[in-house]
């Protein structure tokens, strides 16, 4: 039984209607007094709640009522009815625990998506919830650190819910993303990855959503964004962290109403899509600091997942090795080396700041510098930065920017300024790299001058 609690009789009916063709049981209430009597004394699997009801429109009397509705039904989920410019009222009931909200006037067939979202996330998990074998992707490991991420990753992927995925550079959030959208029924429409970190305000209109030709000077032709081309499938939005805040507002738009506007053309236009975010940056401190938007976060983060750094997951470290070597080895046509046991306990104890991209390209180096047929721990130790030759470092008291500001100064210097070499040690673009040295203030030019 849904439960919809709304003192607008036209809104009660209209969503009455809507769900009871969907196949859904509906009870329906006009205010509190009327909603906490249904919850009291029927188990229900969802509640649509209004935030306003006969005092103003303050929202406290939702807020209120969501509270209580809770306490009664703590496992129910609750999605909010809210005005688009009283989005700040839903970010507060997504604080007070609301599974998630949506604005008037909404789209029937995204309301839809919403309410079987909160129901296979919130219910009883049935076993091969993908309806089919799960398909990891190509992530390499048997750890529990990387063993959990999957199995919320194949309970997840079947629904539309947002997902943001949270770790460091290097540790395969593009995969995950991949991994999400190949075990999603949306597996045969296009997966579409954006490095919003590379894309400048002045270009994000037309980057995601297009243009018409004539829109601005230099087009010459209409384009389609990147949102119109992942309509009906995934679109992975790598570094959000890095969005400015003027794109973060029109992100927010997009993913709220599915809907946009190509630049020189005002007709709506709708697309269908499921997000998923990544990024590095601690995106908690950043509303904290009012430098990330606190309504876009919530709408992008209804499941998180923390990719563990691969430090974290250490008995996955053989399992890589062996898996880059026999890549490298089949792209090369060569011979796939043995790999000494000193070798692995040896590579199973270094720090890895780059992550399995670092050790990646650590593994790929020997095999080219070696060109052996047994690769013994020297050489490895030959091949590796200058970070990982030696035990790592103390790290009591730093911070993780105290840690990446000084990888970035040392990778510098070794490499004589060379950014395309820095970065490709760090296992991070060369415009990661770039947008690393402005938030750190760092001056290769001095560095290289040292």
């Amino acid at each position: 039984m849904i439960l919809i609690v709304d003192d607008d009789k036209a809104i009660r009916l209209s969503l009455s209607v809507l769900l009871r063709r969907a196949g859904y049981d509906v009870s329906v209430a006009s205010g509190p007094e009327e909603a906490l009597d249904i919850v009291r004394n029927m188990h229900l699997r969802l509640i649509i709640l209004d935030m306003n009801y006969s005092r103003g429109t303050s929202g406290e009397e939702g807020l209120e009522l969501m509270q209580k509705c809770r306490i009664f039904q703590p496992d129910t989920p609750i999605i909010l009815i809210t005005a688009w410019g009283s989005i700040p009222l839903a970010v507060a009931g997504m604080q007070a625990g609301a599974f998630d909200f949506i604005t008037k006037p909404w789209d029937n067939f995204l309301l839809l998506q919403r309410i079987q979202t909160a129901l296979t996330l919130t219910e009883p998990k049935t076993e091969n919830t993908a309806g089919g074998k799960f398909d990891r992707s190509g992530i390499i490991g048997k750890s529990p650190a990387i063993t959990e991420v999957l199995k919320t990753v194949e309970r997840v992927a079947p629904t539309n819910a947002p997902v943001l995925i949270l770790g460091e550079n290097g540790t395969g959030k593009e995969l995950i993303a991949n991994a999400i959208h190949i075990n999603s029924p949306r597996a045969n429409a296009p997966f579409v990855m954006v490095n919003l970190g590379g894309i400048s305000q002045s270009l994000f209109e037309s980057e995601m959503f297009g243009h018409t030709k004539g829109a601005f000077t230099g087009a010459v032709s209409a384009r389609k964004g990147r949102f119109e081309v992942a309509d009906k499938g995934t679109i992975f939005l790598d570094e959000i962290g890095d969005l400015d805040h003027a794109s973060q507002v029109k992100l927010l738009r997009v993913l709220q109403q599915h809907t946009f506007e190509p630049l020189g053309d005002s007709r709506p236009r709708k697309v269908d899509i499921r997000v998923v975010c990544a990024t590095n940056a601690d995106l908690p401190a950043m509303v904290a600091n009012h430098t990330f938007r606190e309504d876009l976060y919530y709408r992008i983060n209804l499941i998180t997942l923390n990719l563990p750094p691969l430090r974290e997951r250490r008995e996955d470290i053989p399992l890589l090795v062996n898996h880059f070597a026999k890549l490298n080895a089949e792209s090369t046509g060569t011979d796939m080396p043995e790999i000494s046991s000193d070798a692995m306990s040896w590579l199973t104890k270094q720090s890895y700041p780059g992550n399995i991209r670092e050790l990646k390209n650590l593994v790929e180096r020997t095999m080219i510098v070696s060109g052996s047929h047994r690769l013994d721990a020297d050489n490895f130790k030959a091949s590796a930065l200058p970070e990982i030759r030696t035990a790592a470092p103390s790290v009591s008291g730093a911070t993780l920017d105290d840690l990446e500001r000084t990888a970035i100064t040392k990778a510098i210097e070794q490499f004589g300024g060379n950014l395309s070499k820095a970065a490709d040690s760090l296992g991070i673009t060369r415009q990661s790299l770039y947008r690393r040295l402005e938030k750190f203030a760092i001056n290769p030019d001095k560095l290289k001058e040292s």
